[in-house]
This record gives structure tokens, sequence and C-alpha cells, in this order.
């Protein structure tokens, strides 16, 4: 590993060479993606005549909703209204048949925004000119499958998109160019999301044009700077509310909308939360300026970690936590919807003293 005195940046996995030194007016693409977040980046492609998409690898088919049907990815939807071919192998890596498919695409890059698949080095020589990925942070941070989740969990102010030159490491490749966007407080997985895959997706179509105009240069990374967002674990939803209010507002936020706790011995998901306290006013909506106005008494209550200390009318419950006050502001019930805090605390006919957490789901 390289020392912060002398790093050496992706000594394993060197930058890889563009394979030509003149981009095409006319560029063929095939494209990888999966989720909502590559929507976007596709559409945009789409949109711009310069490219012309040649074909789009997803994930396979998946069974979703009370009738378990098999459903396309949100990528592959995409593709279908535009009548591309589509691949979608179990395992690319090993799938001989999409690997020469890929071969007779003929294409010049292969564009990759959250497929959700490692491509072997054998897939990467493929293309004539490179492989580029479409990033969920500014990297060597948040190298990883989950690095939108990861920067909120974490407490991040800022984030971004990189885009790079893919290598046979996990996110080790060459950087392109990066965008930057600010992290509210109430920004969550989703929002955070939604506003990244829009930066991504401009982004991408500006390093092409920079590639081919001979603009840009790849920027090694410092493997010393890396950090991870690894793979999301079902611990990662867990909610231990002897943690502080900011560590369990990120957390919720981050794995929105799955973390769960329990209430009266059954499963509760906690959607969305609210710090409280005065380094926190600033940064939250008006409809919670009561909470400020009532702080000096709100923050004399105490409680065991997860006890509710108060159920504020139009607001819902205050919970305690390890450190500070936290309040519900949206949660679900084992097979009920969405609610409120406050549609959930007339609902169950909340008080306080009960705990969130204590109780064993049988």
């Amino acid at each position: 590993m390289p020392n912060a005195q002398s790093p050496m940046p992706n000594a394993q996995f060197p930058i890889p060479p563009l394979r030509s030194a003149q981009f095409p007016i006319d560029m063929k693409i095939v494209f990888f993606g999966t989720p909502e977040f590559a929507v976007p980046t596709l559409s945009n492609l789409l949109s711009h005549p310069e490219f012309e998409v040649v074909g789009v690898v997803t994930q396979p088919d998946k069974r979703r909703g009370r009738g378990n049907q098999l459903m396309p990815s949100p990528v592959k939807m995409v593709a279908l209204n535009h009548n591309l071919p589509v691949w979608q192998p179990r395992r690319i890596k090993k799938d001989a048949e999409t690997i020469s498919q890929l071969r007779e695409a003929d294409a010049d890059v292969f564009v990759v925004a959250a497929y959700g698949q490692i491509l072997s080095q054998t897939i990467l020589d493929i293309p004539k000119l490179a492989c580029i990925n479409v990033h969920g942070s500014i990297l060597p941070k948040y190298r990883g499958a989950a690095p939108i989740q990861q920067c909120l969990c974490d407490g991040e102010k800022t984030t971004g998109i990189t885009t790079m030159l893919m290598d046979a490491g996990m996110d080790t490749g060459a950087m392109l160019l990066k965008d930057f966007t600010g992290i509210t407080l109430l920004d969550n997985a989703e929002s955070l999301g939604d506003r990244l895959a829009e930066i991504g997706a401009d982004l991408l179509v500006e390093t092409l044009v920079k590639l081919r105009d001979g603009k840009v240069e790849a920027e090694p990374q410092n493997d010393a700077e890396a950090t991870y967002a690894p793979m999301i674990q079902s611990a990662d939803y867990v909610l231990d509310w002897s943690q502080s209010a900011i560590a369990l507002h990120d957390r919720v936020r981050g794995f929105y909308p799955d973390c769960t706790t329990t209430f009266r011995g059954n499963y509760l998901k906690v959607i969305a939360t609210v710090p409280l306290g005065p380094e926190y006013w600033m940064q939250l909506p008006s409809e919670f300026r009561v909470l400020e106005r009532d702080w000096p008494a709100l923050s004399e209550l105490s409680g065991e970690h997860g006890e509710v200390v108060k159920v504020v009318k139009g607001l819902g419950p205050i919970v305690q936590t390890g450190d500070g006050l936290l309040l519900l502001r949206e949660v679900q019930l084992a097979g009920k919807k969405v609610q409120s805090g406050v549609d959930f605390a007339n609902g169950t006919r909340l008080t306080a003293g009960e705990v969130f957490g204590k109780f064993e789901v049988k």
C-alpha cells in the first residue's frame, strides 16, 4: 500500500491507454446500466446525434410486487422503447455468447453507469477506444457499490460524480472529469441519487466530447486517499438507539427507506427523521420552528435510549438517543403504508415513556 508521503496511485492497475489518438465524430457506444440512476445517462446519450447507442447490457429481469411478476430494469425499459438490442447475462464474465455479441457490436466506447456486475479484463479490452464509468462519488472517496448511501451515512456535506477510465480494480481507474453538489440535512439516498443521476448524465456527455476533442487527460487516483462503500448488508438497516441523534438521522437517510427498529414487539421502518438542536435550526424548513421556540423546555427532557420523551402536536414523537433528541418524521408499520409521525402517534395512541427497539420480534 503506498504511503502518504510518496503515493503510487494504482501501481497494480496502471492507467489504461485510450486505444486511439482520435475519437470519431460519430461514436458507437454500448451502454451498461440497470437502476433508475442510470436512466438519465442513457437518455442523454440517445438525445445526442453524435452518439450511436448500438446496444444495452442490463441485469436480468427480477420478480417484484405482490404478483411476483418478472419486471424489466428501468434501463431495459428505455432500451426497448428505443428498439435497442438488449443483453441480460446472469454472469457476464462467464457468458461467452454475450461477450461474442459485444465484439460484434464494434463499439468505440463502453459506458457503464450502475450496471451491477464487475467487468473482466477481456470485456474491458473489447471497445476500440475505452471503457468509461460514471461513478456516484468524488473519487478516490467512496469506491465501491454504494457510494451515495455511504456518504450520507457518514454525514458528508458534499459529493458528486466522477467519470473515469475503467481498469480491473474496483473503481481504481484514472479519473477524467468531476462535478460536485452539496448535501442538505434532509437529503436522502433517493433525492441525492436523483440529483447525481442528472449530473452524471451531463458529465458523461461532456467527458465524451472532451475526449473526442483532446481536451481532457486522465488523472491517476491516489490510493492513500481512498475510502470505500461496500455492498449494503441487512445489518446496515438496524437502528441502534445508543448512537447519537445525528448518526441515526444519517443512517436513516443513507439507507432510505429501509432502516428498522421495533415497536411493541413488531418491526417498524423509520423512513425520515429530524435531529433537534441549535446546530440544525437554520437547515430545517419553517414548519420545525416551533421546536426551536420550545427548545429550552425540550432540551431538559431525557429518557433511556429509544424512549419517546414527548409527542409534539402536529409533528410527531421525539425520541431520546445516545446523544441528543430525534424527531420521527415518517414511519411505516409492518404491512401498512408510510405515514407521518403525527398519524403514527395518533393511530397507535403513542405516549411518552414507550421505548423503540426494546422488544424482540417473536
